[in-house]
């Protein structure tokens, strides 16, 4: 008997593992893909770590959570500066100075200011009913209409009149010159990967690859006293109440024979007639060298389709609306019932979180169950 079966060897599965270890608790971590990290598997390829399942980069403000990672990883200096792509201009992102200046030709932050303003009043909203008009009202109709509206609808395969305004409200705008995308006090990449983070997580942790919980769930069940589930509540449910709604992303990974394909991690195609939303070019999350310093004289690039989820899919983004919320919490009160089995992560929780968000509610987690 083990103490705990943890389905899923991602983050939240691996700080959990990690605590209850610790705690000198027999764990058994199970997780039906070939590999442990979950969404932030790292492979390398040509000496560069790609990031299987998109883009990664940690940020946060959480010192407890910056102090807990370092435990397991030195991070890098990599600062998140996408880039937006609209029918070939490019325009730096987060919306910032240099956008403004791009977009509009305006040079004092005042300026900028101004034409946001007039743009919002000329549209006529005062109260954003939904994502359209929140991000009009954040950084007026050119703005929206270059490089949020058709990325966005890519995304979410809806039209942004229809997707809550909730969605837009993280987006970054500045009255200053600063490309740093994420307002965190820490940020970086592991080196040597993600997927060598968490193997660290997990040392002396008993872990079982390619093994579908829900396909042996009678027979695990019985090796422990209690499990932490972090797939997906509507699956364990068998779907009872309906398939909760995800959104799914598929990649296009190539390996190019030249040293720079777009000189930047990220670049987002804005426009909606380029099917992808966005290529990254994974050797410039450690500024194109490999852990010996060495340049390397090839590159990895991942196209990133989005499209709606159906079973059988990865799924990637929760769609927090109000009609899959109504869902979730049905969900969540059968979850409720069920003795032995604890729901967490991003799957589990039906929630959009971050990776600092997703260790900082395991740590959370594990020091009131442990």
């Amino acid at each position: 008997m083990y103490d705990y079966l943890i389905v899923g060897a991602g983050l939240y599965g691996a700080v959990f593992a990690e605590q209850a270890k610790n705690k000198g608790k027999s764990v058994l971590v199970v997780d039906r893909r070939p590999n442990i990290a979950g969404n932030v598997f790292t492979e390398k390829i040509e000496g560069i770590h790609v990031h299987r399942y998109g883009a990664h980069i940690f940020h946060t403000n959480n010192e407890k959570v910056w102090e807990y990672v370092n435990r397991f990883a030195r991070f890098n200096r990599f600062t998140n500066s996408p880039v937006a792509n609209y029918h070939g201009e490019l325009f730096s992102m987060p919306f910032n100075m240099y956008t403004f200046n791009k977009m509009w030709g305006v040079v004092t932050p005042e300026e900028a200011a101004e034409k946001i303003e007039q743009q919002r009043k000329e549209a006529g909203i005062t109260e954003p009913k939904n994502l359209e008009e929140q991000a009009i009202s954040l950084v007026g109709r050119d703005i929206y209409e270059k490089l949020v509206k058709g990325y966005t609808e890519k995304q979410w395969g809806r039209p942004c009149t229809e997707l809550p305004a909730f969605i837009i409200k993280r987006l970054p705008v500045r009255l200053t010159f600063d490309n740093n995308y994420f307002n965190a006090l820490y940020q970086g990449i592991p080196v040597g990967g993600y997927t060598k983070m968490v193997e660290r997580m997990l040392e002396g942790v008993e872990v079982r690859l390619g093994v579908d919980y829900l396909e042996n769930k009678e027979e695990l069940d019985a090796l422990a006293e209690k499990v932490v589930y972090t797939g997906a509540i509507d699956a364990y449910f068998h779907y009872q109440l309906g398939a909760l709604e995800y959104r799914s992303v598929r990649f296009e990974t190539e390996v190019l024979d030249k040293p720079n394909f777009q000189g930047n991690a990220a670049v987002n195609y804005t426009d909606r007639e380029t099917p992808w939303t966005r290529i990254i070019e994974h050797k410039w999350f450690e500024f194109g060298r490999d852990e010996d310093g060495n340049e390397l004289p090839k590159t990895v690039i991942s196209r990133e389709y989005s499209s709606e989820w159906k079973q059988g899919d990865e799924p990637y983004y929760p769609v927090n609306d109000e009609k899959n919320g109504a869902l979730y919490k049905q969900y969540r009160e059968l979850a409720d019932r069920e003795e032995k089995v604890y729901f967490g992560g991003r799957l589990g929780e039906y929630k959009y979180y971050d990776m600092d968000a997703v260790i900082a509610a395991a740590l959370e987690f594990s020091g009131k169950i442990l």
